[in-house]
């Protein structure tokens, strides 16, 4: 190990970001130890969509081919009108696209990311991967953290990093900002066998449909062997949690004035998984000496921007290049990690907010926004080179 520290960094969280981060650290010769309170590591949900930000990390973590394999990688992104069926705008993802951002768009599902990231760390002698696992509690010490399990079991470790969501423990240790904010939406989603979808969504792009306080979006995954399909509208319903059964009557009533292709695509699904949207206000800090968050422990963002994965991944390299350059220093490294990212963390969390309204517009609303994007050169990245230039 670079530092002396005899024990590990405890990473709370088997997730995407917590075990990129250990993935990360361990680049840097750090010792980590990722504690998961479930039987096995896991991702609930399906499709998540990668920018070349996201694919610059892949290449830093050494995983940029085995993600190239099971990824797909779409031809363009379209935004239609989910009522009318019109073209509101498109971006090219394909070469030029590309060049632009020196790496590809693409999407793949949660579950194969993760794998891919976890078959990396299990590769490593520096990593440790515990299942069945809960931490209930922490202890700081002079020399490193306690963390406490629900079993009472003690794990010692030179320092914390809670990747454990936005219902995060931790957090409320460090930042005490109470409950996530329920944005009253609900996200459906299904993923289907792509020889169950109809032809006319069969074509290699992401495609949005955008309507009144709903909108739809799917993709294929897997190299073009599966079909996601995400629904979102508004509702006061809430549930906690992302695995919960919905209702496809529910869905109907909410899309009932869509496009006759949506309806399509909506009728072929039978089982839907739902869940409820959440956020935070950003915040500036959320370290507090060998403590720090990550991923949605720390700045968790609207879907609005598929970009939430993306960031916890950005996170996990920033923190292990932050902990390199402050070797057995934590709180200054935290601290230069949380600096280093919060503004960026934060223009995503309050731009995917501005998605949703944008999405979800109606009336003049509406119809502005179709007028101000309907013209807009496909292959004019600019707008989006904020988030996809990457750190």
């Amino acid at each position: 190990m670079p530092n002396n520290e005899k024990h590990p960094i405890v990473i709370i969280g088997g997730g995407i970001g917590g075990c990129a981060a250990s993935l990360a650290l361990s680049k840097k010769g750090y010792k980590s130890i990722v504690i998961e309170k479930s039987r096995v590591f896991s991702e609930i949900g399906a499709g998540i969509q990668l920018g070349p930000n996201v694919h610059k990390m892949f290449v830093k973590l050494g995983l940029d081919q085995a993600i190239q394999d099971i990824a797909f990688y779409p031809d363009n992104i379209f935004m239609k009108d989910g009522i009318t069926g019109e073209l509101i705008t498109k971006i090219v993802t394909g070469k030029d696209f590309q060049l632009r951002f020196n790496g590809p768009y693409g999407v793949i599902h949660r579950g194969d990311l993760l794998e891919v990231i976890v078959d990396a760390c299990k590769k490593s002698d520096l990593i440790e991967l515990r299942t069945s696992t809960e931490i209930i509690d922490y202890e700081e010490t002079k020399t490193g953290i306690v963390a406490i399990t629900s079993d009472q079991e003690k794990i010692f470790g030179s320092a914390l990093v809670a990747a454990d969501g936005i219902w995060s423990k931790t957090r409320s240790n460090i930042v005490n900002d109470g409950d996530p904010i329920i944005s009253g939406h609900i996200a459906y989603r299904a993923v289907l066998p792509i020889s169950e979808v109809p032809e006319f969504s069969q074509d290699n792009d992401v495609v949005l449909w955008a309507g009144p306080k709903f909108h739809l979006v799917h993709y294929k995954l897997r190299r073009g062997e599966l079909f996601n399909i995400v629904a979102v509208f508004h509702s006061d319903r809430y549930e906690e949690g992302w695995d919960a059964f919905g209702d496809p009557e529910e869905l109907q009533i909410r899309f009932k004035n869509a496009t006759a292709d949506v309806q399509s695509l909506l009728g072929k699904i039978d089982s839907w998984k739902m869940w409820v949207l959440c956020d935070r206000e950003p915040v500036r800090n959320w370290s507090k000496n060998r403590v720090t968050l990550l991923g949605d422990s720390a700045h968790p963002t609207l879907q609005y921007l598929a970009a939430g994965a993306g960031m916890a991944i950005e996170d996990a390299v920033v923190l292990a290049d932050c902990l390199s350059q402050n070797k057995q220093n934590y709180e200054e490294a935290f601290i230069q990690y949380q600096e280093t990212r919060y503004l960026r963390t934060a223009q995503v969390q309050t731009t995917a907010r501005l998605y949703g309204q944008l999405y979800h517009a109606s009336d003049v609303v509406g119809e502005l926004r179709t007028n101000m994007l309907k013209n807009k050169d496909p292959y004019n990245y600019e707008g989006i080179a904020w988030l996809y230039d990457g750190i």
